[in-house]
């Protein structure tokens, strides 16, 4: 009925968060595009692996040892990639973590984003728990959106899925981001059958007065153990929207991101409804994103095991050009969808595609 893609030909839908002030590339080079014709225009950066919760599905209860600091990328290579791939036609740059508001010099780097020549769209993801402390301060260093990941609206069922406290925080992450006007507001929801599927209506509910978007995110299976690959928990991004439909039956088409594979707006709510289909991995044929973890690694695709060293190219000096060469590199290799990216990694372990253990243990060490 309603569950169409967005066109992959079309750009990132940035208009209603574009940076005011936005400072033209004077010196831009051919797009960063794929061997299947997509174009790459949006970038993920992890600017920390550390996090101040402990998620079920991300990380192990013990946690997962963290890089040193120095193998971390600082605030002036990630600004140098921003403005590398800006010149390649990135116009939106997403900071995760871990937990971005941990790293101490957030702030400025959201700023100083915001202030380079090309870039009209400068977002965060954050769990919510310090952001009430730095909302304004983001707000006015020129921050265009937020997202902000929250899988139970029950405090009982809050705890149990981040072994951490601080629902209340996260609620009020979610309405003081709309108070301040931030021009995208958007809340992850991680839907688990068993768990938490029967909070579908209530969190699409949240968009009956408030300006934001609710996405439901599929299983992603980047936990150490890759539990979620059984299947006992997984809620498809069909029964989601199917929910969905049903419960609203006069629910119609709302435009989105790319990401966005399915989404509505119920008539007369505030907000929209969004699916993604992270795990099926639908919405591959739409990809127009660049991920660079927090050790300074290109990955080409979630699923990918063949990271790209960027962070050890530039502290061996490399150019501008040496930079702009890698991501080229790493785009060109680029599988079909994430299907193919993870049959590869087997074949290269030699192990069954089933059984691949990924070499990070945590989603925090790959980038939110």
């Amino acid at each position: 009925m309603l569950n169409k893609s967005v066109d992959s030909s079309k750009p990132v839908d940035i208009a209603a968060d574009s940076n005011p002030n936005f400072i033209p590339v004077t010196n831009p080079l051919p797009p960063l595009q794929d061997r299947h014709g997509r174009t790459f225009d949006y970038v993920r950066i992890a600017v920390i692996e550390q996090c101040n919760l402990r998620c079920t599905y991300c990380m192990p209860e013990e946690g997962v040892q963290f890089k040193e600091k120095d193998m971390v990328l600082r605030t002036d290579e990630i600004l140098r990639v921003v403005e590398q791939l800006a010149r390649m036609g990135v116009r939106k740059v997403r900071y995760t973590g871990g937990e971005p508001l941990v790293r101490p010099d957030i702030v400025d780097i959201i700023k100083r984003t915001v202030e380079t020549p090309g870039v009209k769209a400068v977002h965060m993801t954050t769990n919510g728990l310090l952001f009430p402390r730095y909302a304004e301060q983001l707000r006015e260093a020129g921050l265009t959106g937020v997202n902000i990941s929250l899988d139970s609206l029950e405090k009982e069922k809050f705890e149990e899925i981040t072994r951490r406290s601080g629902i209340e925080k996260v609620l009020e992450s979610i309405q003081m981001a709309c108070d301040l006007g931030f021009p995208r507001v958007k809340v992850n929801v991680v839907l688990m059958r068993g768990f938490n599927e029967d909070e579908l209506i209530p969190f699409c509910e949240l968009t009956r007065d408030k300006r934001v978007t609710v996405r439901f995110i599929e299983f992603m299976p980047f936990d150490a153990h890759q539990i979620w690959e059984s299947g006992q928990h997984f809620a498809s991004a069909a029964d989601l929207t199917g929910q969905i439909e049903r419960h609203y039956p006069g629910i119609a088409d709302a435009q989105g991101t790319r990401t966005e594979h399915h989404i509505y707006q119920v008539p007369g709510y505030q907000g929209k409804i969004a699916v993604i289909p992270a795990f099926t991995r639908s919405l591959c044929g739409n990809c127009s994103r660049i991920r660079v973890t927090a050790d300074g690694s290109i990955m080409n695709c979630l699923y990918s095991e063949n990271p790209y060293a960027l962070k050890d190219v530039m502290r061996e000096g490399a150019s501008d050009e040496d930079i702009v060469a890698i991501f080229r590199k790493a785009f060109d290799e680029k599988h079909k969808d994430g299907f193919e990216a993870k049959k590869a990694a087997s074949i290269a372990a030699k192990i069954n595609v089933s059984d691949i253990s990924r070499s990070r243990a945590s989603m925090t060490q790959i980038g939110g």
